[in-house]
């Protein structure tokens, strides 16, 4: 299957990522609503806004997890206040308790003719692809999906925006092997065990797994993976007995692929003394177990095509897939990673940057 990628959404985010993010957002408290205001006080990196820019505003619906995942869709809520703040844009943020929630807070900012409307995941699609159609003259964008599956297909108006998921799965497998060689943590067994805990098992998902237990593999051959899904991007107790039982199967390392409900296999090492891996944000600052954090950028991704609204150079009916090379996706490390381990990994980031290392799979044996 091949894709039309969008170049300028890519240049975009590169330009976007020399620009650190702003502070934390704020709830209404509403149970579906959260409406961001102006610039916190004292954010010394939201930048100048050029004044004659082009007013936008830009409505963003979450997928179920919500702004307090810590990972996907808070960083797409970061993502907003980038779009505030650098572009002078009015942002509107709609959480989602549940899937029968997508539609209607999808067709409330297409309604009111919202100059971007964003949408946060890939169980998304149909409903996105149901409202597009409906409103021809909105622009949309969806995190984590392609303008070619059969839901979005053949609508010029949106916009699909993903990312090799896979290569930061591959640098968090790849330390996790190599702090299972090493087995010098504290806490560390010698069973060459890690696992991983996806939630519901879609692309992005198991883009992250089969990176992870190929880079494992690779530093350390004849590693045991273990893997589970909970079937939920919410419930952290679900995540926390997948967690213990990869665990007690002797895994000291597991890395978290579930949004929100994934914050319970951090639970389930902080109280075995075991680690844990995160996904999408730097998480090594969530939890003192997570020992590498595979990040991807979804929060400049979100900054770049609202830059491409506003700019006039959004190109809808395309995909923008980033990774590595586009700045799109990297690793970052606790403090309890030993350096030599650390550059270990850093050297194989700039192998997958280089175009050295492509082979890593993006689907699950």
């Amino acid at each position: 299957m091949k894709y039309r990628i969008r170049s300028a959404v890519a240049v975009g985010l590169l330009a976007a990522l020399t620009v650190s993010c702003g502070s934390d957002s704020k709830s209404d408290g509403g149970s579906n609503t959260t409406a961001a205001g102006t610039a916190a006080p004292g954010d010394t990196s939201a930048g100048t806004v050029d004044p004659n820019a082009k007013p936008i505003r830009v409505g963003l619906v979450t997928d179920i997890g919500g702004l307090n995942d810590k990972g996907f869709n808070f960083l797409a809520s970061e993502g907003m206040k980038l779009i505030e703040s650098q572009l002078g844009g009015q942002i509107e943020i709609r959480e989602s308790k549940s899937d029968t929630d997508y539609l209607p807070n999808l067709s409330y900012f297409a309604q009111q003719k919202y100059d971007l409307v964003i949408a946060v995941g890939f169980l998304m699609q149909q409903s996105l692809g149901d409202v597009a159609g409906q409103y021809p003259d909105v622009k949309f964008a969806i995190i984590d999906a392609s303008v070619t599956a059969p839901e979005l297909a053949g609508h010029p108006n949106i916009a699909a925006l993903s990312f090799h998921e896979e290569q930061g799965g591959y640098l968090n497998g790849y330390l996790a092997g190599l702090l299972e060689k090493d087995g010098s943590l504290k806490g560390m067994n010698t069973d060459m065990v890690v696992g991983t805990v996806g939630g519901i098992k879609i692309p992005a998902v198991d883009r992250y797994i089969a990176g992870f237990q190929a880079g494992a593999q690779a530093a350390a051959p004849g590693i045991t993976t273990l893997n589970s899904y909970s079937n939920d991007f919410a419930d952290q107790a679900k995540c926390k007995e997948l967690a213990q039982a990869q665990i007690d199967q002797g895994a000291d390392i597991v890395m978290q692929v579930a949004g929100g409900c994934g914050l319970g296999v951090f639970s389930a090492a902080e109280e075995s003394g075991s680690f844990a891996m995160g996904g999408d944000t730097d998480q090594t600052k969530v939890s003192p177990v997570v020992l590498g954090a595979a990040q991807k950028k979804v929060d400049q991704a979100v900054l770049s095509v609202a830059k491409s609204v506003q700019d006039g150079t959004f190109a809808g009916g395309t995909d923008t897939v980033l990774g590595v090379a586009e700045g799109g996706v990297e690793i970052s490390f606790s403090d309890q990673v030993p350096a030599a381990i650390k550059d270990q990994v850093l050297a194989i980031q700039d192998k997958i940057r280089s175009g050295e290392l492509t082979d890593i799979p993006s689907t699950v044996a």
